[in-house]
């Protein structure tokens, strides 16, 4: 080739940034050349601006600020302003993440310019429907030509819907080359554990973000009563996302909280892979929490009533717990790891650059 292949990456949430921090490594190892977008789903600078800056990647060169919103106008703002970029920058591919608004976005504006679509983490399934990201992720399957599948679940459910051959490849999954990456450095350089006075496997780290969660009252107090009532016996940490925070105030619950729990503002990548890796147990709804727990050999309950990351329950590793229940707290006091440890069904840590490669290949006409 007399050019370097062009890719335009299309990013809007924490666990986004982190994966693409990594790619974007591998992709200036292969000589791609990559254009990133920042949607503006997570806006505040807590939730967004210090993930590049920890992490060492460069700024997106188009930041939208579409920010928050109902799904169906934060998508189509997102769609509408991508649609032009992809029109004036001419990518040779489009790379996608996970299954937000901004996923779905993405991919629906390369499909209707016909630009090759990469979706990373591909073949994931709750086989809930009313979940949002649900319907993002099978949208973007469907829409994509290579599908970078992080486990073999992954791309079993893809066989079930019909998506086979070599458009499909099981990757390993860029979360864990990311946790290799950040825990090195967090080891070094994050004091969380020391600022906060906490003890290394004497604390809970809980994280609570999902609609689901924070828009229903009644799910909301049991979860946050529920961790009231872990705290009696173990301190619970909680960095609080903007969207709980808000829920919390409108359900008459933020002093409550405050006052029994260790709140703290969002924190960075390093600070929070810092926390995760010397937790005694992590209780969580956030998907990509629940993996980071299980690379740090953690015990996690999903506070959900399923779950993407199954290979997690079968390996006893993570244990879902309905928001409505009234055992939120056992489960969470009682989390242990599980006495046979099996092997690492996410890959080696080479992900990335398995992805990187692959594109590479894609655009020169290999694959």
């Amino acid at each position: 080739m007399t050019t370097r292949p062009h890719i335009l990456t299309i990013v809007g949430a924490r666990p986004q940034f982190v994966k693409a921090a990594v790619v974007s490594k591998s992709m200036v190892d292969h000589d791609i050349r990559e254009t990133m977008i920042h949607t503006g789903q997570h806006y505040d600078p807590s939730m967004s601006d210090v993930f590049f800056e920890e992490l060492e990647t460069p700024a997106p060169a188009h930041h939208l600020a579409i920010g928050s919103g109902r799904h169906g106008m934060q998508t189509g703002r997102m769609l509408e302003r991508i649609e032009q970029i992809i029109l004036d920058e001419l990518p040779d591919r489009v790379l996608v993440y996970g299954d937000t608004n901004s996923t779905l976005a993405g991919a629906l504006a390369a499909s209707k310019l016909h630009v090759p679509i990469d979706h990373v983490e591909a073949g994931l399934r709750s086989f809930n429907r009313r979940m949002p990201e649900e319907s993002n992720r099978v949208v973007t399957d469907h829409l994509s030509s290579m599908l970078f599948a992080p486990t073999t679940a992954a791309v079993a459910n893809l066989a079930r819907e019909g998506i086979t051959g070599d458009q499909v490849v099981l990757s390993g999954d860029v979360m864990f080359d990311a946790t290799i990456a950040a825990s090195e450095i967090a080891a070094r350089r994050s004091t969380i554990i020391d600022r906060l006075e906490l003890t290394p496997g004497g604390y809970i780290l809980a994280t609570i973000h999902r609609a689901e969660n924070t828009d229903d009252p009644a799910r909301l107090e049991s979860i946050f009563r529920s961790l009231a009532e872990v705290s009696e016996s173990c301190p619970v940490v909680l960095p609080l996302h903007p969207r709980t925070g808000k829920a919390l105030a409108r359900a008459g619950l933020l002093d409550f909280a405050t006052e029994r729990l260790r709140i703290r503002e969002p924190l960075g990548y390093l600070d929070m892979t810092r926390l995760e890796s010397s937790a005694r147990a992590i209780a969580t709804d956030s998907g990509g929490v629940q993996k980071e727990a299980f690379f740090h050999q953690v015990p996690c309950v999903t506070i959900r009533t399923e779950t993407e990351w199954v290979e997690l329950v079968e390996m006893g590793w993570n244990t879902i717990c309905d928001p409505r229940a009234d055992e939120i707290a056992r489960h969470i006091v009682e989390a242990r790891a599980p006495e046979v440890i099996r092997s690492n069904p996410y890959g080696d840590g080479t992900a990335s650059r398995t992805i990187a490669r692959k594109i590479m290949g894609c655009v020169e006409g290999d694959l």
